[in-house]
């Protein structure tokens, strides 16, 4: 039972210390947008729009997406099968 209230609390603890940080980083790179160069962004709206709105580049992030989705569901993959060796081995002892 201790090894489980372990658990909760160190994933709760890792829950708000991942939000902090997060929250910290994302502050710091909106920022960091705001003041990169507002003129470039004012001088050509059209651009700015076909850019955003166009098929290649939402079928690229899509693509994106994708690959990382892929490694993600490749590390947790292997996370599991670490975990069931090593849950494999305390039931044998």
């Amino acid at each position: 039972m201790s090894e489980q209230e372990g658990f909760s609390s160190g994933f709760f603890l890792g829950t708000l210390v991942g939000g902090v940080v997060g929250g910290v980083i994302g502050a710091v790179v909106a920022s960091r947008q705001k003041q990169s160069n507002p003129a470039n962004r004012l001088q050509n709206p059209e651009d700015n729009a076909s850019q955003l709105g166009s098929e290649e580049s939402i079928e690229s992030a899509r693509r994106s997406l994708e690959d990382k989705i892929s490694q993600l569901n490749l590390a947790i993959d292997d996370v599991r099968q670490q975990l069931g060796g090593a849950d494999a081995n305390r039931n044998e002892d």
